[in-house]
């Protein structure tokens, strides 16, 4: 925070970025942000520039970035003499992993899919949804 500058308490920052009191402190106590101004009587204060970056790793959070990736994010975001590849980069590989989770699911997907139409679900036992968990598990 600078000099002069208009500051809000946890509550108020918390509602103006839509990232709760809770992830605020958790993310002051991971270093993910840097400590907060404190009052007299011990309570956080935040500035513009603090609002700014919980709003920034807001927006990375819902775009499924890691929170080490966060951090390198925001490493670059703070470095104004990076190199716009760097950030890319952090980018694509984050692409790549989506897409490669993406095939996880469908492929989770299927599998399911195939089990229960092989499943009559009537009023009997035998099951292949669980004849197929409980084979995966005597061989885990």
């Amino acid at each position: 925070m600078t000099a002069g500058e208009r500051t809000v308490t946890i509550g108020e920052a918390a509602r103006a970025t839509g990232v709760s009191a809770k992830m605020i402190r958790y993310y002051e106590e991971t270093g993910l942000l840097g400590p907060a101004g404190r009052t007299a009587s011990g309570y956080r204060l935040y500035g513009e520039s603090d609002l700014h970056a919980l709003r920034f790793v807001r927006r990375a959070r819902d775009l499924g970035f890691s929170m080490s990736e966060i951090a390198e994010l925001l490493a670059l975001w703070h470095d104004r003499s990076r190199a716009s590849a760097a950030v890319k980069a952090v980018a694509l590989a984050h692409v790549a992993d989506l897409r490669r989770r993406i095939a996880e699911l469908e492929a989770m997907a299927r599998t399911l899919d195939h089990l229960a139409e092989r499943c009559c679900g009537n009023e009997r036992p035998h099951c292949p949804i669980l004849d197929d968990l409980a084979g995966g598990a005597e061989s885990a």
